[in-house]
């Protein structure tokens, strides 16, 4: 009966327009066993992640060996609805504050996205930005083109109240998005989410309390035959 309930509710549940894509949760049968072998040293190296450098080079370094992307813009939710604490990382060569200035701004693709995103029980949403899409001409649209993306992948992480507590977007060549890199993106924002929150507590950087045992770097070496 709960299982019937449930479809009714998803029958009932308006769809969300175009051009933004709802995204069933994928399964690790996508991943063959070299891809689930990076995912774990991922998810490992996420919890070496304390300062922005460090999250720097996990993310446009070995996370990009999962989910191929050219900037992440990273939202944490502050005290007031819809306003976020807004960061960018890319390996473009772009100001990084200029994603998030524009993030802030956007009032139709970001709102959109996670609308979208809570529509669909918080699952991973794409939305196209190229061209034909009504997001190209927002200023948000045209400096994703700019950077030679045409794609976004939108995901983040709620609270007990099923309000957004952050929201990350992967902006993406079509090329190289595909269900296997949505699944990945699902799985490792909670990582994501952690990481980045913890490079927000003021504390040293070098703190014995942060280094990893014996003074070994971020990277593993085995992790970064990885990246090769």
């Amino acid at each position: 009966m709960q299982a019937s309930e449930h479809q009714l509710v998803e029958q009932r549940r308006p769809q969300p327009p175009a051009p933004v894509n709802s995204v069933a949760s994928g399964s690790s049968a996508l991943l063959d066993p070299l891809e689930l072998e990076s995912l774990k040293l991922i998810m490992d190296a996420s919890l070496r992640v304390h300062a922005r450098h460090h999250f720097f080079s996990w993310t446009q370094g070995l996370l990009q060996n999962l989910v191929k992307h050219e900037a992440l813009i990273c939202a944490l939710r502050n005290a007031e609805p819809m306003s976020f604490h807004v960061e960018s990382f890319s390996t473009s060569p772009l100001e990084p504050a200029l994603f998030s200035d524009m993030f802030r701004r956007d009032t139709s693709m970001v709102p959109h996205l996670i609308k979208t995103w809570e529509e669909n029980s918080y699952r991973p949403v794409v939305c196209e930005t190229g061209n034909a899409s009504p997001f190209a001409q927002s200023e948000l649209g045209r400096e994703f083109n700019r950077i030679g993306t045409d794609t976004v992948v939108g995901h983040g992480t709620y609270d007990a109240f099923g309000k957004p507590a952050s929201f990350f977007i992967f902006a993406c060549q079509s090329q190289a998005m595909n269900p296997k890199q949505v699944y990945c993106v699902e799985l490792i924002v909670p990582f994501l989410h952690q990481a980045w929150v913890r490079t927000q507590i003021d504390r040293p950087v070098d703190s014995a309390a942060v280094q990893p045992a014996g003074g070994a770097g971020l990277l593993t070496s085995r992790e970064q035959e990885v990246l090769k």
